[in-house]
């Protein structure tokens, strides 16, 4: 459940970009929680002709979410499988990246950096959110060299985060996901899931969970964290014995490659906070509603955020943090008329669920 305010924090970090081809407005509420642990990435340009959008929900801190949206946009950008036009594989190897650079002296100094509080005991840090802007942090030179200190065998952090990202490049939609925040798209006004809630009573992740020595009680990994991957969260990743998409707790992230059409409105990329109080259908019904009638795209998240959040903490739904970001597509030349939502997993076992 957490720990809740008095009363909640209704100010709302909002955003608004576009280019020639997409539109975007995000927003972002700590609502009734004692902290805000969510962050996210919205770049436009990552490259030239490619925009990126992210959303990370943090757990047991916020320094995992922070460090995620700091940095997880400039590993794909990075990767090998990139510089090939293999945008997948690149998102998918930036996932397990996250985990091996928060590692070590350099990892422990980076997460000291982003945070303001420091628990030794536990390895967690916390600090304030963090958004990145395109001009500040896609073009970064790091090659991440190791380092040697006192915190040389930093396992890595103990809290960690969900991340869901979706990258489009002309005609294509690539979305990873680890963890319960979500990606949905509106085809003709047809809600359809883009990525799978990942949580410990689905079949293949309790198979994962068993196999590695883990146990589920009450819905919850090990009795504490109700979803199966994340970043983060070293203490669920320390079976020297298997490779890191078999660990108890996993960022192996689902992906799912879409052809787009002319029948696409728009995007949404959301954490749980949004999903608990609405239906994939529920949202995109919402967003049609408003989005012709509100100045910006964030005013249309503000107003979601809005509906989402809870009138007392009685019952727990409405009370979470909350972020979500809507991309709109501008109407292109080059669509297909139609095309079928169709998926890629690099997970051979997984099927990203098609509502």
């Amino acid at each position: 459940m957490g720990v809740y305010l008095s009363t909640p924090k209704t100010d709302k970090l909002s955003e608004n970009g576009e280019n020639d081809r997409l539109k975007f407005g995000l927003s972002s509420m700590q609502g009734w929680r004692a902290s805000m642990e969510d962050a996210h990435s919205a770049l436009l340009d990552l490259d030239s002709e490619t925009a990126f959008v992210g959303v990370f929900d943090g757990h047991g801190g916020r320094v995992v979410a922070k460090f995620c949206a700091k940095y997880l946009h400039s590993q794909v950008l990075k990767s090998e499988a990139y510089s090939t036009g293999d945008l997948g594989s690149a998102a998918h190897r930036a996932f397990f990246r996250m985990d091996e650079m928060m590692r070590g002296q350099r990892g422990w100094r980076e997460l000291s950096a982003l945070g303001d509080k420091i628990n030794k005991f536990s390895g967690m840090i916390e600090g304030l959110i963090w958004s990145p802007r395109g001009s500040d942090s896609n073009n970064q030179q790091d090659d991440w060299a190791s380092e040697e200190g006192p915190h040389s065998d930093f396992a890595g952090p103990t809290c960690g985060c969900t991340a869901c990202v979706a990258l489009i490049r002309n005609n294509q939609l690539i979305v990873a996901n680890a963890g319960d925040s979500r990606c949905v798209i509106s085809r003709a006004g047809q809600a359809y899931n883009l990525s799978r809630d990942h949580k410990p009573e689905l079949a293949a992740e309790r198979e994962r969970i068993m196999k590695a020595g883990g146990f589920i009680h009450m819905g919850r990994v090990n009795g504490s964290l109700n979803l199966s991957r994340a970043i983060g969260d070293v203490e669920f990743k320390q079976n020297k014995f298997l490779p890191p998409e078999k660990q108890i707790v996993t960022a192996n992230p689902d992906i799912n490659i879409v052809e787009l059409c002319d029948e696409d409105d728009f995007v949404v990329v959301a954490c749980d906070g949004i999903w608990d109080c609405m239906s994939s259908q529920q949202l995109v019904n919402f967003i049609h509603e408003h989005i012709n009638k509100e100045s910006s795209l964030s005013a249309v998240c503000e107003k979601v955020l809005d509906r989402c959040l809870a009138p007392s903490t009685i019952t727990g739904e409405g009370c979470d943090n909350m972020t979500m970001i809507l991309v709109q597509f501008k109407k292109p030349v080059n669509r297909n008329k139609k095309s079928e939502v169709a998926e890629q997993s690099t997970s051979s076992s997984d099927e990203t669920e098609i509502q």
